[in-house]
């Protein structure tokens, strides 16, 4: 097994004290809510202080998506919104000066459709640190992990409150970057309160893995990221902010920086 690679994941969360709230990953849709937001939106994440990005890439079966991610993929796909765009925005956020870590959230057909080793050498190139890949079972995933981190990139695992011990075990033994435990069984969408099992799920990860805990899917207020203080390094909102995105009338990279300012409390 190719040893996991070290990326910009690493120095992001040994910054970030044990004790405090834990950092935000904002969810982007690559190409929402127009074309050439995105490295605009990127540079607004960090500016407000979050702790990393995830960068989606629209695809026309997204399995792991809610309603409100499906829309924004929809209208990114119309707004003429490729993985290989994804990749060129990435790469201008870094030559504006985008330093914290990204991670593309693709589903595994836009990698094979693109190459896996081209995806990999120009993701890489372009100054992404790692990718999720919610169709790529643990079990199936040895191949894709190889290439990726051989590049250079983080395959970051997702893992459920009904992952089974042997599972999670599996899962985050090959793992890079972060652990992103999922707070429910279902798809994305904001949701009012944290599940239970959501929270048991972070701590059967810190039982066999050391890597740092980002929770994610139905996370929406600050009283979450409240709630998870010493219990996850990082929360990921997604849908919350695409709605805040899909109503301001205002500069899109205004409202993610509100949006992130109001969220951390910041």
């Amino acid at each position: 097994m190719i040893a996991p690679p070290v990326t910009r994941f690493e120095a992001a969360f040994t910054a970030r004290p044990d004790a405090a709230r834990p950092g935000l990953i904002p969810y982007l849709t690559a190409g929402f809510p127009r074309l050439d937001d995105t490295a605009a939106l990127l540079d607004a994440a960090q500016q407000a202080g979050c702790i990393a990005a995830e960068v989606g890439i629209p695809f026309s079966d997204p399995l792991a998506d809610g309603p409100t991610i499906q829309r924004a993929g929809w209208r990114a796909l119309q707004n003429g919104m490729t993985l290989h765009r994804a990749v060129e925005q990435v790469a201008r956020a870094r030559a504006a000066g985008v330093s914290m870590p990204l991670a593309a959230m693709t589903y595994l057909n836009p990698v094979l459709a693109y190459g896996i080793e081209s995806f990999c050498a120009d993701a890489t190139a372009a100054g992404l640190d790692g990718a999720i890949i919610p169709d790529l079972p643990a079990d199936e995933a040895a191949g894709v992990r190889a290439t990726l981190h051989a590049a250079g990139l983080a395959l970051i695992p997702l893992v459920a409150p009904t992952t089974t011990d042997a599972r999670l075990r599996s899962a985050c033994a090959g793992a890079a970057g972060f652990v992103y435990c999922v707070s429910v069984t279902g798809v994305t969408g904001a949701r009012t309160d944290i599940d239970p099992g959501g929270m048991e799920l972070l701590s059967r990860v810190r039982a066999v893995s050391e890597l740092p805990r980002a929770l994610g899917f139905g996370l929406s207020r600050p009283e979450h990221l409240d709630a998870l203080a010493g219990h996850a390094e990082a929360a990921v909102v997604g849908s919350a902010l695409i709605d805040a995105l899909d109503a301001a009338d205002g500069s899109p990279a205004a409202t993610l920086a509100a949006f992130a300012r109001r969220l951390t409390r910041g």
